[in-house]
């Protein structure tokens, strides 16, 4: 029996979010013997690769909120995975339904017939959609490889009738992500940088696949490096010291290539707003921005993500912990933690000459946000917020609209920025062991002077990123390039969380060794004005609202309290161990497919 799709069709122009004349098509499935005569002209192959955009591109809960696990944010109640009484197991673990391989289906289906478009259309335009196939054909498998390892690789449309195929094992994660970096190298060799395709952001050409390569290539590298065995196998890698550097020089290659193109630079101005302008504005800034999802207030193109980051109770109550807030840098380049004094610094004083990032990254003393028509300073909001920190990157400073209560946000968001390129670059070069000044001047130097901060060679290592990173790099330039990443990537697109498991250090996220850290307290029964507004915006008391919190010095579950420095404390246990690091295969695929193997660390769980 037939299923039938529906795609969105555009006759006048289609980019992400924003469709200005349209139609529909109904279209027979993948088998159809229809195909024959629609892969006839660059018509065809726009409109079907459009599928892959609008089926593909990251939605902006997984672009502005896919971080709040990561070891800097405290949540209301963390996932599944870090609970001691999370219920994660083969028997209730997803990612491996039909649905959830239809994606990789349906691009295999656009490569294997792509050929009868030979002869109808350009080499040129018939090379730039097979990199646009299998630049999307990568980003489903590095998906896959990042949860599971190790999985079956098909570059074939699969029949139900293919048995050896269905009942195929897993291919080795090295197979699967050499095909990964295949793929991509193709995409940046064979895509386009015409107007055509990179006017918009959202249509894939030659500087997205190139800069997705510099992420790629990136993880993949430093993911070798730093786990000494697969963790899909429990074995040795094979070649892994040839394979790192493979990895490693890929990035640095595809890193080099955007950023000699002159294409991007990155958007600067006024250092108090110019990085936060990059999330808050209507349309995307492509001065900067490579790769984005674009909203539309007029078209009713909405989000939620300031109704998720302010709401007490639809969000996740997200906070960013003190232990992160402390690594910002002073305005003169040095660090915060060098002043004797830092672990007793108050809210109202912590934001002082500070590197304007955090200010443009939480709700600061000088936050304004406009209610009912009337623009005022606004505190954090202690039915939300957990530490006192408060994101506000993605957020926006109007309710116009009721942003704050409902999905109306129309703010676009960046997937990819010239900015994460240039700190993909100086790591894989760092890890590389060939990072220079030049390199810091034309990398960590930009991003630190968009922010109005000193940007300092260092000389030495930081003693808090050493501690803080468990001694597991003393590179001071290293330490560095990870500050910078964290502070100018925060709450981006999953990347923290990514990079936790590329450089292993999932045990950030234990409770015991990382705890949900909020403002210092000095004298539990003073009221605190935050923004001298007159206004009492935090006090311990007998109860929970927006300017109060109740303590239990017993630390339970769910409750607030205070150690031994002062500082609050979220708590809520957490617990990581290194099976963690890949999600178990399915229980159900398995059971259909008992060729696959478990994960190594998982088959006695």
């Amino acid at each position: 029996m037939k299923t039938r799709l529906i795609y969105t069709i555009v006759s006048c122009s289609l980019v992400m979010g924003t469709i200005s004349c349209s139609k529909f098509m109904d279209r027979d499935t993948y088998d159809s013997v229809s195909a024959g005569s629609y892969f006839a002209s660059e018509t065809d192959l726009e409109l079907y690769a459009n599928g892959f955009i609008q089926k593909m591109t990251p939605s902006a809960s997984t672009i502005g909120y896919s971080d709040i696990n990561a070891d800097y944010c405290a949540v209301q109640i963390p996932t599944d995975l870090l609970r001691t009484d999370g219920n994660v197991s083969p028997e209730n673990q997803g990612g491996w339904s039909e649905s959830s391989w239809s994606n990789l289906r349906n691009i295999n289906y656009f490569l294997n017939n792509l050929p009868r478009a030979k002869g109808k259309v350009s080499e040129e335009v018939y090379n730039h959609y097979e990199g646009v196939g299998r630049f999307w054909r990568a980003v489903f498998y590095f998906d896959k490889v990042q949860t599971f390892g190790g999985v079956p690789y098909y570059q074939e449309v699969i029949n139900s009738s293919d048995v050896d195929a269905l009942q195929k094992p897993r291919d080795s994660r090295e197979f699967v992500m050499d095909k990964v970096l295949q793929d991509l190298q193709f995409a940046v060799e064979n895509c386009s940088s015409s107007d055509k395709y990179t006017s918009s952001a959202s249509v894939i050409n030659k500087w997205i696949a190139a800069a997705y390569l510099s992420r790629v290539a990136l993880f993949e590298g430093t993911y070798r490096k730093y786990h000494a065995t697969d963790p899909s196998t429990g074995k040795s890698w094979q070649n892994r010291d040839a394979a790192i550097k493979k990895f490693l020089t890929a990035a640095v290659d595809a890193a080099t290539m955007v950023m000699n193109s002159g294409v991007y630079s990155l958007v600067t101005g006024d250092p108090k707003t110019a990085y936060r302008s990059l999330f808050t504005s209507a349309a995307l800034k492509k001065q900067e921005v490579i790769w984005g999802r674009s909203y539309s207030n007029d078209l009713a193109i909405l989000h939620d993500l300031t109704w998720l980051y302010f709401s007490p109770t639809y969000g996740s109550r997200v906070s960013l912990t003190k232990t992160f807030i402390n690594s910002y840098l002073n305005l003169d380049g040095t660090p915060f933690t060098n002043s004797s004094s830092y672990k007793t610094k108050t809210f109202s004083e912590e934001f002082t000459n500070r590197d304007y990032r955090l200010m443009q990254t939480v709700i600061s003393p000088e936050y304004m946000m406009t209610q009912n028509n009337v623009t005022k300073l606004y505190a954090p909001n202690w039915l939300v917020t957990k530490t006192g920190y408060q994101p506000i990157k993605f957020s926006l400073d109007n309710d116009a609209g009721g942003v704050t209560a409902r999905a109306a946000s129309w703010n676009s968001l960046p997937i990819i920025r010239y900015a994460e390129v240039l700190l993909n670059y100086a790591e894989a070069k760092a890890e590389l062991g060939t990072f220079t000044v030049e390199d810091w001047n034309k990398t960590i130097a930009l991003t630190r002077d968009r922010a109005g901060v000193k940007a300092i060679y260092p000389a030495t290592a930081d003693p808090y990123l050493l501690a803080y990173y468990r001694n597991t790099v003393t590179s001071p330039v290293l330490l560095e390039i990870r500050r910078e990443r964290a502070i100018e990537l925060c709450l981006e697109d999953g990347l923290r969380w990514d990079d936790l498991m590329r450089w292993h250090l999932g045990e950030l996220l234990n409770s015991s060794e990382n705890p949900w850290k909020g403002i210092y307290v000095p004298d539990v029964s003073k009221p605190y004005d935050f923004n001298g507004d007159g206004v009492t915006d935090f006090q311990i008391g007998s109860s929970e609202s927006p300017n109060s919190i109740k303590l239990n010095g017993a630390g339970a579950i769910q409750t607030f309290s205070r150690d031994a420095d002062g500082n609050l404390i979220w708590n809520y246990p957490r617990v990581w161990e290194e099976y963690k690091y890949l999600r178990p295969i399915p229980l159900e695929a398995i059971t259909r497919n008992p060729n696959l193997e478990q994960n190594y660390l998982w088959k006695n769980k």
